[in-house]
């Protein structure tokens, strides 16, 4: 074999392996949203560049156009349509506010900064008079920044999805295995399923407020207001797509089980589990879409600090530029769904078998 032959196979190894790499971390790229990030790394490597730039367009280059569309129509619209407030702001006054707001979020940071230093120094200097029994600290109380409510809207759509999650799962189980709990569990969820979070809101305010009298627990009660409505609306897609992927595991299965003779606890993780997770990841993450869009009107209703709060008192507020901040919101809203999202399928990715990966 020549020389030239043996850096053909070198060359033509390298290739392969390259091509190898990015076809494995397309699952992820496609977990992600970046499933354009491979026709890009095929042409890169030489794959057919007229075939991988047609891809890109489709994937990239399409979804870029319809975004820039729609704010052109935004823009020339927007100035068209006249409300209480003045004229619906357009693209670049709503950039505006994200840039006013980031800025509120520095100089508040600072304040805060500032307060505990001033603080600290005070302590300090009454340590130094033998004062100690006079030294005091308190928490800072100014407003909450538009980066903390959004960080508390999070908080709180996962409380209320770790516990719907913690409920939903086992009654899935149940369900699944059994008909006789099937038929208990079932009337229920066609009856509940359908509540609007409105009307468990002034329920789930009058039981918290009777129960947690005070809020020098852990938890503020327009905080667990919040959480417990999210709990309340989420928890039925989990419970139903739990269900069904365990009725649906192969009856050869569960014949194994009882001629191997498995408790209830192995058989449920061993068997049920691994083949219902697909389904059961499903119905998390229409569960955890569920109790974000839940959330901003429980936040809205229960004053808890957060996106739906935000967006109401720039609503009460009625400046010149509290519509502009509530598009920031919802654009925020969105973003943040999207992101959830994207999250719980990445999981689901690490947790169940693809055909990509």
């Amino acid at each position: 074999m020549t020389a030239i032959d043996t850096d053909t196979l070198t060359q033509d190894a390298r290739r392969t392996r390259r091509f190898t790499l990015i076809n494995k971390a397309d699952g992820w790229f496609q977990v992600f949203g970046l499933s354009w990030m491979t026709p890009i790394l095929k042409a890169a490597a030489g794959d057919n560049p007229q075939a991988q730039i047609k891809e890109i367009w489709r994937l990239l280059g399409v979804p870029l156009l319809a975004i820039a569309i729609f704010l052109l129509a935004w823009g020339a619209l927007a100035p068209k349509v006249q409300t209480s407030l003045g004229a619906v702001p357009g693209p670049a006054q709503v950039w505006e506010q994200v840039g006013k707001l980031n800025a509120d979020a520095i100089r508040e940071r600072d304040k805060e900064a500032k307060f505990y230093e001033r603080q600290d120094v005070r302590n300090a200097k009454l340590v130094e008079a033998g004062r100690p029994e006079d030294v005091k600290h308190r928490s800072y109380t100014g407003k909450p920044t538009y980066y903390q409510q959004i960080w508390t809207s999070i908080k709180t759509v996962f409380f209320g999805f770790v516990i719907a999650s913690a409920i939903a799962i086992p009654l899935g189980i149940a369900a699944g295995l059994s008909p006789t709990a099937n038929a208990a569990i079932n009337p229920l969820i066609q009856i509940f399923k359908p509540v609007s979070p409105l009307a468990w809101l002034p329920i789930v305010t009058m039981i918290v407020s009777a129960v947690y009298a005070s809020n020098d627990g852990m938890f503020s009660k327009s905080f667990l207001i919040s959480a417990i409505t999210v709990t309340l609306c989420s928890l039925w897609p989990t419970l139903i797509n739990t269900a069904l992927g365990v009725a649906s595991i192969d009856k050869d299965l569960i014949s194994v089980s009882r001629v191997l003779k498995m408790n209830t606890w192995t058989k449920i993780t061993k068997l049920v589990l691994p083949s219902a997770l697909p389904l059961i990841f499903t119905g998390l993450r229409l569960s955890l879409g569920v109790g974000w869009m839940v959330l901003i009107a429980a936040e809205m209703l229960a004053q808890n600090p957060g996106l739906g709060k935000f967006v109401w008192d720039e609503f009460q507020n009625g400046s010149s530029q509290s519509l502009a901040k509530i598009m920031v919101a919802v654009f925020t809203i969105g973003i943040i769904g999207f992101l959830l999202d994207r999250v719980m399928y990445a999981l689901q990715s690490l947790f169940t078998f693809s055909e990509n990966r």
